[in-house]
């Protein structure tokens, strides 16, 4: 089954990652590079990243509340349990290079895109949802609260899959640049995944933008 191949893939990726965080981290890099800076975008997408990652395991855990289809919820629980891991590696990288886990820089700096237009209350960061929205999902049920969360996974995919790219590019720790082209990779992977999803639920997936669409009605 290709999601069962693919999350065997990310999990494989996780493991191997943790492994290498107490040696290559430690010294900022398995080639021997110092800690990064604190207005670095090393440290910038482990700040952000983290942030953006704690999102989506709340909006997983929701869902695998409001439903009892299996298969939105073996997807919930992998992205919770994925991200969860990648979340603490992320913040252990920041402990280890003694750097904040919290900036005096807004959001996406690091990206230089600091000050962009927010969707609203709660989209700290593209891709995003809102405080209202995710609200809502608490409150639908069934195939409702299914097609919600599956559009508003892809929507915070997209989003995650762009700051994932932008670490690829602008990060100078290997074993943080590698780990976010495994989230471009897995996340890419999943939104196909979504997209089907959605699909046997005659639904498809939000166009990218700032205004909210509808709520499916319960």
């Amino acid at each position: 089954m290709r999601f069962a191949g693919w999350i065997s893939g990310v999990a494989a990726a996780v493991v191997v990652a943790a492994g290498a965080i107490t040696y290559a981290v430690a010294d900022g890099d398995d080639s021997g590079m110092k800690a990064p800076a604190a207005d670095s975008a090393d440290a910038g997408f482990a700040r952000d990243m983290a942030v953006h990652h704690q999102q989506a395991v709340e909006m997983s855990y929701i869902v695998r509340d409001r439903t009892k289809n299996e298969e939105v919820r073996r997807l919930a629980y992998d992205i919770a349990q994925t991200q969860a891991n990648q979340r603490g590696m992320m913040l252990g990288w920041l402990d280890l290079w003694e750097l904040p886990k919290v900036s005096a820089e807004e959001p996406m700096a690091w990206m230089d895109m600091s000050g962009m237009p927010s969707a609203g209350d709660g989209s700290l960061m593209p891709g995003m949802a809102t405080t209202a929205q995710m609200e809502s999902l608490g409150k639908l049920d069934g195939k409702a609260a299914e097609i919600r969360y599956l559009q508003l996974m892809y929507a915070h995919h997209m989003g995650g899959v762009h700051m994932a790219k932008g670490c690829v590019e602008r990060c100078q720790v290997g074993v943080e640049r590698r780990l976010a082209q495994g989230m471009v990779q897995a996340q890419e992977s999943e939104m196909q995944l979504i997209t089907d999803l959605l699909k046997k639920r005659g639904a498809k997936p939000e166009a990218r933008g700032r205004k909210p669409a509808p709520e499916p009605q319960a």
